[in-house]
Formats: structure tokens, C-alpha cells, sequence
């Protein structure tokens, strides 16, 4: 896969000014992080935690529909701020990334709870549903780097693809913790050690855009492993901290992480000379 293709035919491109520094100054401008670092690998496990144990908390503190409700708001704003947001900004990022992750548990949980749906069935119907997103989106534009996210049509198939990881990868989780009676903690192992293997593909010469996303719907388990472990009950395999206490400890680390970013980010475009983009 190679990003040679342009946006396509009819793809609306956003209108940017061209940032002082040239091609050194180019990341400053796009739309979700251009660099990726460990850092962003940390954040992306912590935020896949605090969007399990949050949406586990909210759906025994409140009635489902009420639960849902705030879900579904909270996905709607976060993700109209970030589509609307004229060029990368980490706070505005990494919010809509949790309330994707809080959703998408929602979802895949409602599948299993109220709809009766086997863990195993929603795991695959989940694994289709990301393989025709991300089909429909390389057909479309014909890359699915990350970097190449330079189009509202871009961003949207984007989103589209996080959104369902993360529905696949709550649906596989509870699939190894529950119903192959792994526990939560062996789950969290099992997903550690699986997802050394798109890094060791990476440096064997896989393609980047596939070790990417393969680790992307690791991550989702990874975290969400852990962070049950944590806050379930003693009786269920756990450590019994409360989903409420470690969804706050969480939130916690992941405002210090992303605070790193966004300091980060800053000093990175003052030193490319990139100023302020004008209101579209």
C-alpha cells in the first residue's frame, strides 16, 4: 500500500495555509498525530482502560438507555470538535479517542447483554465490519496511512476504522476473559504478547499501514484486559479497586500523558516557524 494516489475525484480537501518551514514544518498540519511513538502507543493503552472501566461504571450507576444516551452525546460532541478542528490538536484528538473507546464498549456490550449476541459471533461480525470499512476506504482513496489524512472524506474513514477496533476489541476481550475462561489478567498477558508480533513484523519489513492497525486492535483488549482486572470484584478475578476509582486514575494519567504531547507539539511547531491556522 502506498500513498501515491491522490484524494480522488470529488474528495473535498480542506483549505490550510501553507506552514513557514516547508516539508519539515508539514506534520504540524495534520489532522491526527504524525509521529508515532511509544508515547502514543502508552496513551492509546490507558485510554482503551479508562473506556472500559468507564462504561462498565455508567452502566451499573445508571439505567442502559441513560448510559447509552451520555455514550452516543459524548461520541457526537468529541467527534464534531475534532472534525471541525482546523489541524491537530492532541487535546482535541485524544478526547475524541476516548469517548470512541467508551462507545465502542457500549456497543459491543448492548450487542452481548441485550441482544443475546455470543462474544464469539459479535468477535467476528466485529473483524467483518472493520474489514469492509477499511476495504471501502482503501477502494476509495486508495492508501490507509494515517499520514495521508489531508481530507474530510480521509477523516471520516478514519474514525469510522477506530470506532469499529474498538468495538472488535471489547467484543474479543470479554471473548478470552469470559468465555474461554482465560480471567482478565491472563487475557491482558495473552494480548501483550500478541502484540510484540506486529512490531517484530514492522522490523522484518512488513508494511507499515498493516503492522499499524494490526497493533491498533491489539491495544483495545491490552488495556481493557488490565484495567477489569483491576476494578472487577475479587470473586470475578480481580483486584476489586471499583471500575469508578480506576476510570478516575486513569483519566488522571491520561490528562499527564496528553499534557506531555500537546507541550510537545508546541515546541515542534515553533521550531518549524508553523503559526496559528486561520478559521476556515
Amino acid at each position: 500500500m502506498n500513498d501515491s494516489r491522490p484524494g480522488g475525484t470529488g474528495t473535498r480537501h480542506r483549505r490550510t495555509a501553507v506552514p513557514r518551514g516547508g516539508a519539515a514544518a508539514a506534520t504540524a498540519w495534520t489532522k491526527v498525530p504524525a509521529r508515532i511513538t511509544v508515547g502514543f502507543w502508552v496513551t492509546k493503552v490507558l485510554t482503551t482502560g479508562m473506556g472500559e472501566t468507564t462504561s462498565d461504571f455508567l452502566g451499573r450507576a445508571m439505567s442502559p438507555v441513560l448510559a447509552g444516551a451520555i455514550g452516543l452525546l459524548g461520541l457526537a460532541a468529541a467527534l464534531m470538535l475534532q472534525l471541525r478542528a482546523p489541524r491537530y490538536s492532541p487535546w482535541i484528538y485524544w478526547s475524541a479517542v476516548v469517548m470512541v473507546s467508551v462507545f465502542g464498549t457500549m456497543a459491543a456490550d448492548v450487542i452481548h447483554v441485550v441482544g443475546g449476541i455470543p462474544y464469539a459471533v459479535s468477535t467476528v461480525a466485529f473483524a467483518l465490519l472493520l474489514a469492509g470499512v477499511l476495504i471501502a476506504w482503501y477502494r476509495s482513496e486508495g492508501t490507509l496511512s494515517i499520514h495521508s489524512i489531508s481530507t474530510v472524506r480521509r477523516e471520516r474513514f478514519y474514525w469510522a476504522t477506530v470506532l469499529t477496533t474498538f468495538a472488535l476489541g471489547t467484543a474479543t476481550g470479554d471473548l478470552t476473559a469470559g468465555t474461554w475462561h482465560l480471567g482478565y489478567f491472563s487475557s491482558g498477558v495473552a494480548f501483550a504478547a500478541l502484540i510484540a508480533v506486529p512490531a517484530l513484523g514492522r522490523l522484518a519489513g512488513m508494511s507499515a499501514v498493516a503492522t499499524f492497525w494490526w497493533a491498533y486492535v491489539l491495544t483495545r483488549p491490552l488495556g481493557a484486559s488490565f484495567a477489569d482486572w483491576m476494578g472487577v470484584p475479587v470473586s470475578r478475578g480481580g483486584l476489586g479497586w471499583g471500575t469508578g476509582p480506576v476510570s478516575l486514575v486513569l483519566a488522571a494519567v491520561i490528562a499527564v500523558a496528553v499534557g506531555l504531547t500537546a507541550a510537545a507539539h508546541r515546541r515542534s511547531g515553533a521550531a518549524a516557524g508553523v503559526s496559528p491556522l486561520p478559521a476556515r
